[in-house]
């Protein structure tokens, strides 16, 4: 076995919107490839047929499909990510709140010193964690 990457797949050519939103609001992150769709392709030219990007060193998949699916992302599967700081959990917490909508509001749950999650403005599951 190769290796096992997280894969989202976005409708209406949101993905490379949506990694350059990741990427610009945790360190250490970057878009590594991006293949676009050319004329005459299955896909609408232009949008992403296959990306790569990688969130403080841990590397995701994405691509536009031009497919309307009876599914999109669900909060059973999210990115969780483990913060350093109250600063950062809740800079992370309100920016990826925006046009999003709050899960569990950030707070004191008993198992951390600070929880969020969220899904954002794409859809995607955010848990955010303060450890104790």
């Amino acid at each position: 076995m190769g290796k096992v990457t997280p894969f989202l797949m976005f409708e209406d050519g949101k993905a490379e919107e949506a990694m350059n939103y990741y990427v610009s609001l945790i360190d250490n992150s970057e878009i590594t490839s991006i293949v676009r769709y050319g004329a005459g392709e299955s896909g609408d030219e232009g949008t992403v047929m296959q990306a790569t990007f990688s969130l403080k060193g841990q590397a995701f998949m994405c691509i536009d499909s031009n497919v309307k699916h009876q599914f999109t992302f669900t909060p059973s599967f999210s990115i969780f990510v483990t913060c350093d700081t109250e600063e950062e959990i809740n800079d992370l917490y309100e920016k990826l709140l925006e046009e999003g909508e709050a899960l569990m509001p950030i707070g004191d749950y008993g198992f951390s010193q600070r929880f969020g999650w969220i899904n954002d403005r794409y859809g995607v599951s955010w848990q955010l964690n303060l450890p104790s």
